[in-house]
């Protein structure tokens, strides 16, 4: 189940940080033990933190823990300065991510802050973070630009070859027995979803030249699919939730959208169908739509992954904001409705994400003079 393991990691260490007592302090006056009691403040339970860190990259693969007893795979971080490029491991932090740890490499000094490399300050601020910042709380210290392997690149990588030997394996065993091959392990699952995507998503919406097209189909629904799935693991990288994902596959779409356009595709832009007195309307509009389109498709795959994750965490958190154990059935079984629904969210963006690009592409190559001619 997605999540479950962050679900009761939250709840242990809040009940915790709630239920504790103030500490007690020892003094020792005139060669007696004295015991004054101090009032600690209870530890508040930030979940908008969490959420927010839950979703977001990171320069280790977070496994399990916090703080230094944390335990994670470390990354390779890949910096370009003025002397070139400084490669180290993520683990010299030591899993700080509040700028106060100083890795030195090369002549310089870094931190990370929140997930982000900056050139150190030369003196800490009053809370220790070799950070400086302005009036308005804005980071004043200057970053090298970052090519480090991250958590959601190293899945891509190891999605992209997942799919690989999946699907490489697949065409070899089919191209060995041809059409008597009987769909045995990952097969049986992914023929029917390669069938579906031809017959129910490229045909209808593309028409006589999908085969042109199916293998980006193919591709983005099954990279989106996979990295869904592995997102509902409680160790996954959110992937589909990271705006730049979304973003290059949004532009790989409006590029190959585009570029196989045809003529009256452009017609249809700049000499809409209508009165001549209104183009000084409909084109900018037209043409406004062949950006809307592809950003409409970034928007919705990232804002509907990152939405489940962040609505789970809150629910369970709503347990210590209200300081209360009486609201846990109603915001448990919230949860777990949740949980159940990004199952199917998780195949429902995938296919989403395919159908209107081929939808897409299909505006594009159709036969516009065929249509008109027909309306």
């Amino acid at each position: 189940m997605k999540k479950v393991s962050v679900i009761f990691s939250i709840f242990i260490f809040a009940f915790q940080c709630y239920c504790s007592e103030p500490i007690e302090q020892e003094e020792i006056t005139k060669g007696q033990l004295s015991i004054s009691e101090s009032h600690h403040n209870k530890k508040e339970l930030n979940i908008s933190e969490i959420a927010f860190e839950h979703i977001l990259d990171s320069h280790s693969w977070h496994l399990w823990g916090e703080g230094h007893q944390a335990v994670s795979i470390p990354l390779p971080v890949i910096l370009k300065t003025k002397k070139g490029l400084v490669i180290f491991s993520s683990s010299a932090f030591h899993h700080d991510i509040e700028g106060k740890v100083v890795v030195e490499k090369e002549g310089y000094r870094f931190v990370n802050y929140h997930e982000k490399i900056f050139y150190a300050s030369e003196s800490p601020d009053p809370e220790g973070r070799y950070i400086t910042t302005g009036e308005n709380h804005e980071i004043l210290n200057d970053a090298p630009l970052d090519f480090s392997i991250t958590k959601n690149v190293t899945q891509l990588l190891l999605v992209a070859g997942l799919m690989l030997f999946l699907f490489i394996s697949m065409a070899r065993r089919y191209a060995a027995m041809g059409e008597k091959v009987v769909p045995k392990g990952s097969a049986s699952i992914l023929e029917p979803l390669i069938v579906f995507i031809r017959d129910e998503i490229a045909i209808p919406n593309i028409g006589p030249k999908y085969h042109k097209f199916m293998p980006y189909l193919l591709t983005v629904f099954f990279l989106i699919l996979i990295n869904n799935i592995f997102g509902l693991i409680p160790i996954g990288a959110n992937v589909s939730g990271n705006i730049a994902f979304t973003f290059v596959l949004a532009v790989i779409t409006f590029l190959i959208t585009n570029i196989s356009a045809n003529a009256g595709y452009w017609k249809h832009i700049f000499m809409p169908p209508g009165p001549v007195w209104l183009w000084p309307i409909l084109i900018p509009l037209e043409f406004l739509g062949i950006f809307t389109k592809p950003f409409a498709l970034m928007i919705r795959l990232f804002a509907n992954m990152s939405a489940g994750h962040i609505i789970i965490i809150s629910l369970i958190g709503l347990i210590f904001i209200f300081k209360t154990i009486w609201i846990s059935p109603v915001s448990v079984a919230f949860a777990l409705f949740i949980d159940i629904l990004e199952c199917l969210v998780a195949f429902l963006q995938a296919y989403v994400f395919t159908m209107l690009s081929a939808l897409f592409i299909g505006s594009a190559v159709a036969e516009h003079e065929h249509a008109e001619g027909h309306h």
